[in-house]
């Protein structure tokens, strides 16, 4: 990668990166359905004039598209009879499309790209425990912010926290677990200094100015990374998965509450200015970027918008509990509510990616 030019690393490492997501998230569902027996007409990796294509034994049509921005999985009979012309009915195999299937199938179906998309997450972060290791912070003091309350309390760079209140540390997360609830509470810190040396400091967290949680003002040390075998690996990458959820799912009700800038939301020209500058940092780097996507590919289409996979869900579900499927114009009105939502999403991250890379202040100075 790095003997490419910038652009072209760029394009490159973007394509890598979405299609492993993509393919992965449309065999979920492609597999789902086999087991369900519901006919699959065409898998496509892309949109738009293909690439490639050709047809399986099973008579299923692959293919890559040419605009590397989704994919998508044609499943039979899901137009439903209602939505179908005479020519598509007389053409379904009876017994394997997918509107005739029992709720509880469509469901398995449609969930199976979400799923498929955090299992592509736990199995790369288990595969980079065992090759890589896991990384385990530690306690050791890098940085000390001037004038902040690890300055004032005397804590310096190369201290290593061994004790808090009198309960042992020995990762940082456990750190910053013990310091948020604390802001203007006084906490006892035994610490060894660089020398070998112990002492005990008393420090007083400050409130964030956006929170109330409390901050040292320290920055933790560089991890050391411990490599697991592979069963303990494999149970850390689905633990490491679920925390990336929740760290994911936190960030955006930040978001969503005002607490963090709507700014940090980006699009595809984010993902690819990110992915050719992650993959200038070792295929290591490269492999945690894409099990992070993955996740955010995932918790996004689990979104109870009409038109993701959340969106069907709530409609199946819905179904199950009145026994009969929703009115067609109900489900019409969503859809379009839906994509409308995800149009105004989708143009907002677009114009949140074109500020970050600085386009309307070169177009400002051109014209200006």
């Amino acid at each position: 990668m790095d003997l490419l030019p910038e652009p072209f690393r760029t394009v490159l490492s973007f394509v890598v990166v979405l299609g492993v997501l993509v393919f992965i998230h449309e065999l979920g569902h492609y597999l789902a359905a086999r087991w369900r027996g519901v006919y699959v007409e065409r898998f496509s990796v892309g949109f738009g004039r293909a690439l490639a294509r050709w047809t399986d034994s099973r008579g299923t049509e692959w293919q890559i598209g040419w605009l590397p921005l989704g994919g998508y999985v044609k499943l039979h009979g899901q137009e439903g009879p209602d939505d179908a012309t005479p020519e598509q009915r007389a053409a379904w195999r009876p017994g394997e499309t997918f509107h005739e299937k029992p709720v509880i199938d469509r469901a398995i179906v449609v969930a199976a790209g979400p799923i498929a998309n955090f299992a592509l997450a736990a199995v790369l972060f288990a595969g980079l425990f065992v090759s890589v290791g896991q990384p385990i912070g530690s306690t050791t003091i890098a940085s000390v912010a001037e004038g902040s309350a690890a300055a004032r309390a005397g804590l310096q760079p190369g201290d290593r926290i061994l004790a808090m209140d009198g309960t042992p540390v020995t990762r940082f997360e456990e750190v910053q677990t013990h310091v948020l609830p604390r802001a203007g509470v006084p906490i006892e810190l035994r610490i060894a200094r660089a020398s070998g040396e112990e002492a005990v400091l008393s420090a007083t967290p400050e409130a964030r100015p956006d929170s109330t949680e409390g901050r040292l003002g320290v920055g933790g040390g560089v991890p050391t990374f411990v490599r697991l075998d592979p069963l303990s690996a494999a149970w850390a990458g689905v633990a490491h998965t679920g925390t990336v959820t929740g760290q994911t799912l936190h960030g955006l009700w930040q978001m969503v509450s005002g607490q963090r800038s709507a700014d940090e939301l980006g699009g595809p020209l984010r993902i690819a200015q990110l992915s050719g500058q992650v993959a200038t940092m070792g295929a290591a780097s490269l492999i945690t970027f894409i099990a992070v996507l993955s996740v955010n590919l995932a918790l996004i289409n689990l979104f109870p918008i009409p038109v993701l996979d959340g969106g069907h869900l709530v409609f199946y579900a819905a179904e199950a509990i009145r026994g009969r499927p929703l009115p067609a114009r109900a489900v019409e009105y969503g859809f379009q509510a839906g994509f409308a939502l995800l149009m105004a999403l989708f143009v907002f991250a677009t114009w949140n990616d074109l500020t970050s890379l600085g386009v309307f202040r070169w177009a400002a100075g051109l014209f200006g």
